[in-house]
């Protein structure tokens, strides 16, 4: 009885150098192409994203207040 060998996919040259090239052009990229950002306005940034979630939390926060104290008004008078 016979059967088929399947071999492990082996990458040729080719393969291999488009896979060194994609990460030589990312690494260029990212340290001479990309702007970074200052630690000044990462730290601006951060404060905005801080302040921002929390007056989004009070008022979710309001909301859910609001809803549930009119729907126990509701409720008293149909139960």
């Amino acid at each position: 009885m016979s059967g088929v060998r399947a071999s492990p996919p082996v990458l040729n040259e080719d393969c291999e150098m488009k896979i060194i090239n994609y990460f030589k052009e990312s690494y260029n990229e990212l340290m001479h192409k990309v702007t970074w950002p200052s630690w000044s306005e990462l730290q601006g940034s951060a404060t905005l994203v801080l302040v921002t979630s929390v007056l989004l939390a009070l008022v979710i926060a309001g909301m859910d207040f609001l809803f549930d104290n009119a729907m126990s008004f509701v409720y008293k008078f149909l139960y």
